[in-house]
């Protein structure tokens, strides 16, 4: 079982930068692949980023690709979004996700445990 906690999400302008992290509890942290995806008003979940659980492979949305970046920290039991170059179209809540062993998924029904949320909005 893994519980997640994001957080760093907020109200930035358009071409800020913002770093989100997840925190999981468990001792275990560094077996799982982690996931991030975000989800708009009035929009299905969407995948933005993913790192296997070696960390030696990572996964992109092409929307994202350039601005985003993910990293995992196993000490810290942490990942991270950071991303740069926002723009009013990255406006969401920001999961995150878990997958026991598993590869940089980009496919929700991968994932068995997910976060709250974090709301991350962009103005223009």
């Amino acid at each position: 079982q893994v519980q997640l906690v994001e957080s760093g999400g907020g109200l930035v302008q358009a071409g800020d930068s913002l770093r989100l992290s997840c925190a999981a509890s468990g001792r275990t942290f560094s077996s799982y692949a982690m996931g991030w995806f975000r989800q708009a008003p009035g929009k299905e979940r969407e995948f933005v980023a993913a790192i296997s659980w070696t960390g030696g492979s990572t996964t992109y949305a092409d929307s994202v690709k350039g601005r985003f970046t993910i990293t995992r920290n196993n000490a810290k039991n942490t990942v991270y979004l950071q991303m740069n170059s926002l723009k009013p179209e990255d406006t969401a809540v920001y999961y995150c996700a878990a997958d026991f062993r598993g590869s940089a998924w980009s496919i929700s029904l991968r994932y068995d445990y997910w976060g709250q949320g974090t709301q991350v909005t962009v103005s223009s």
